[in-house]
């Protein structure tokens, strides 16, 4: 009964927690880093403003601890994340937007980033927002020039 209870309340305190349908996934020629490069040009060219490149790997060395090449690219563009704010000041939780570059126990290097539709999807956006369709679109540009393919 108790692993009942915080499996139900796991559902309801973490709603908004991306399943593997919500994730986009895009295969890249080259290794973590330059595919990260990559990505950062991209989007610094179309405009928008990168605020963060956190290297996963590089903490967990840090303390001693081993990972597979993973780093993460924050940015965003107000244009853009502004309205979906104006339409629910929860979109902040998931903005600004997130791609992380890694490398699959493989070898294989990946772009993944959750879908904005989906993201967005339980909270008070209305449906086919146009902001929410630039997202969508942008992100797919921008990981499909940083895949390299």
């Amino acid at each position: 009964m108790k692993h009942m209870l915080a499996a139900a309340f796991c559902l309801v305190a973490f709603p908004a927690l991306a399943s593997d349908d919500d994730i986009i996934k895009v295969q890249a020629a080259g290794d973590v880093a330059t595919t990260m490069d990559r990505l950062e040009e991209a989007v610094t060219g179309a405009g928008a403003t990168v605020f963060a490149r956190v290297d996963h790997a590089a903490g967990a060395a840090s303390v001693d601890m081993a990972l597979e090449d993973e780093q993460l690219l924050i940015f965003g563009n107000p244009k853009l994340g502004t309205p979906a704010m104006q339409d629910d000041a929860l979109a902040g939780l998931y903005l600004p937007l997130r791609v992380l570059v890694y490398k699959d126990g493989e070898g294989q290097v990946w772009l993944a980033y959750e879908d904005p539709d989906e993201m967005l999807d339980d909270l008070s956006i209305p449906d086919g927002a146009e902001y929410v369709k630039m997202m969508t679109g942008a992100l797919a540009k921008l990981t499909s020039a940083a895949a390299g393919n």
